[in-house]
């Protein structure tokens, strides 16, 4: 990695690459009203939820109490970006049996309750034989103009609009960490839509490949979880469900997030670089 000091200088935060456990303060989120109601470790009605380990883009600063949950990445044969969906099953829950989707992958068991938070657990395209092609598509009113001039709402994500990843900057922090969209996932045909955003990185390819001081267990994870240095994640915040974003606003400079996810609500900040494993009590889905 010596050959890449200069362009991910210690100083940078960049390299502090870390794998903890949130304890009690991810417990719980932080009670609201509506759809997006307290994450408590109650008995409600529905299926599946409960403590849930997940894979997490780490949460640095502000109010969230855990960070946002990952989502694996593959490309098909023809450069397009897809979520991972895992494998959908019957199991025994509180004296019934109910679906979830889950699969064990880079030594992790990778779930649909990793997303049941924020309301999202009613979510369509959460339901685990919802059936999807689980394409990651453009939004509407992407944040970035690159994106905005290359794609329409509801395009496919390709390989090819990122090939400029390693030196793409916007004038918000550090040039050359990775290069983003906004997105939707497994939202086609519902009344409700998964946000999403995807970095290409050679961050994320750098720790895949093994040349940091990453734990091994974040190595295997995110050999199993990306590709060609793709990152993703649900993008609902873990403290009121806002919608975060990297690198969209110049005032993420001023609580320390320029170079992280930054959600302009209330100052949390996410570093899309530091991978860890987090414990909270997913939601049940609607029955």
């Amino acid at each position: 990695m010596s050959a890449d000091e200069d362009k991910y200088p210690a100083e940078s935060g960049r390299r502090r690459f870390v794998k903890g456990v949130v304890g009690g303060a991810g417990l719980a989120a932080v009670g609201m009203t509506g759809a997006v109601g307290i994450n408590s470790a109650t008995q409600s009605p529905g299926s599946g939820g409960g403590s849930t380990t997940a894979m997490a883009i780490e949460n640095t600063a502000g109010p969230a109490p855990r960070g946002m949950p990952q989502i694996p990445v593959e490309i098909d044969d023809e450069g397009y970006l897809k979520g991972v969906w895992p494998e959908v099953q019957e199991v025994e829950q509180g004296g019934r049996t109910i679906e979830v989707a889950q699969t064990e992958m880079g030594g992790q068991t990778y779930s649909s309750e990793w997303f049941q938070y924020c309301g999202v657990e009613s979510y369509q395209g959460i339901v685990p034989s919802y059936e999807s092609e689980n394409y990651f598509r453009s939004d509407s009113g992407p944040a970035y103009d690159w994106q905005s001039e290359a794609v329409e709402g509801g395009d496919r994500l390709n390989v090819d609009m990122f090939e400029n990843y390693e030196s793409w900057g916007n004038g918000i922090g550090e040039a050359g960490l990775g290069k983003p969209a906004t997105g939707r996932w497994r939202s086609e045909d519902t009344e409700n839509t998964i946000p999403i955003q995807v970095i290409r990185s050679p961050i994320i390819e750098e720790i895949a490949n093994g040349n940091t001081d990453a734990d091994q267990s974040i190595v295997n994870w995110l050999q199993a979880s990306t590709e060609q240095g793709f990152i993703a994640w649900l993008n609902k915040c873990t403290h009121f469900c806002c919608v975060p974003g990297y690198k969209q606003t110049q005032s993420s400079a001023s609580f320390g997030g320029a170079d992280g996810v930054y959600c302009a609500c209330h100052q949390s900040v996410y570093d899309p670089f530091s991978i860890v494993e987090t414990l909270f009590v997913a939601r049940p889905r609607p029955d």
